[in-house]
């Protein structure tokens, strides 16, 4: 969390993390598993003010997270105490779940749901046995995970910035909860953007979506712009040339490599998922992934 006059990290410094956590998700719960998540928990779900019980509401929003994440049905224990982070989660084999939360969000019961939400994740990573080595990026796949399967959205709303008030929960930046959060918009065809109380969250998400539409206007998909379209010409003419052999691509930033160079081929990230797809180069074609099942519309 950061509170106060701390500054609030933006733009998308954690972006190859955080496609390495969406890759991770379909890889270890398969994408009919991911299907299940078509839906996003609802914001009535959530919805928590000063006339609910402090500890039985914190209870039923954390049952509500529980269930949007496919955990089994048990005993929830909320309590709060003085802490440096935001909240805390007891990992345990027992069915019951424990979750402690920052003493300041009994003034700000507008954002427990984000903080729980984070937490209960952490619950469902460490039942699935999903982890990245390192705090950094294991915090990373939490959040980008939360996101993906439908509960972070209250993460990115729990983002403001009032004057000398600032508040962020989570390790992602605003833009980057924006990206994932328009991933999972294009995947699932379910916009997010009408639950946003806060203006610097809908403004954060508008700018995660620009950065994600980029990702399917990459060569050797077809809706690539004519400049990256030159780029990867005159990539697949050197790919060609025998004497162009392991020469670096001029567009590599745009993930694509060639093999070959008879016959040759292009290999690329999928834009949903990032699983290396793997074609002919023989002009326009459709390629399916097969960790996602998304078809590709590709000009090789």
């Amino acid at each position: 969390m950061t509170t106060g006059d701390s500054a609030i990290e933006h733009g998308f410094p954690h972006l190859d993390t955080v496609n390495a956590a969406i890759h991770a998700l379909f890889k270890r719960l398969s994408y009919d598993t991911v299907s299940t998540f078509a839906g996003s928990v609802p914001p009535v779900d959530v919805a928590f003010d000063d006339s609910e019980d402090l500890h039985l509401g914190a209870q039923r929003v954390a049952h509500a997270l529980v269930r949007q994440l496919h955990l089994p049905d048990a005993r929830v224990v909320v309590t709060f105490r003085e802490m440096e982070h935001a909240a805390n989660v007891e990992l345990t084999a027992e069915p019951e779940y424990f979750i402690e939360l920052n003493d300041r969000f009994r003034k700000h019961r507008k954002d427990i749901g984000a903080a729980l939400a984070h937490e209960v994740m952490h619950v469902c990573l460490h039942r699935l046995d999903l982890s990245f080595p390192g705090t950094r990026d294991n915090e990373i796949l939490t959040d980008t995970a939360t996101a993906y399967l439908g509960a972070g959205w209250l993460l990115l709303d729990a983002y403001r910035e009032h004057g000398p008030f600032s508040q962020k929960l989570g390790y992602l930046t605003p833009e980057e909860f924006g990206y994932v959060l328009a991933k999972r918009a294009e995947f699932f065809a379910e916009d997010p953007a009408p639950w946003f109380t806060s203006p610097q969250a809908y403004d954060a998400y508008r700018a995660g979506a620009a950065r994600a539409r980029r990702d399917a206007h990459r060569p050797p998909l077809a809706a690539a712009g004519w400049a990256a379209r030159l780029r990867y010409a005159k990539d697949r003419r050197a790919a060609r040339d025998p004497r162009g052999a392991g020469r670096r691509p001029s567009g590599a930033g745009d993930g694509y490599a060639f093999e070959g160079p008879s016959p040759l081929r292009v290999s690329f990230p999928c834009p949903v998922c990032r699983q290396r797809i793997r074609v002919p180069v023989r002009g326009r074609l459709r390629a399916r992934c097969g960790l996602c099942k998304t078809v590709l519309e590709c000009d090789t």
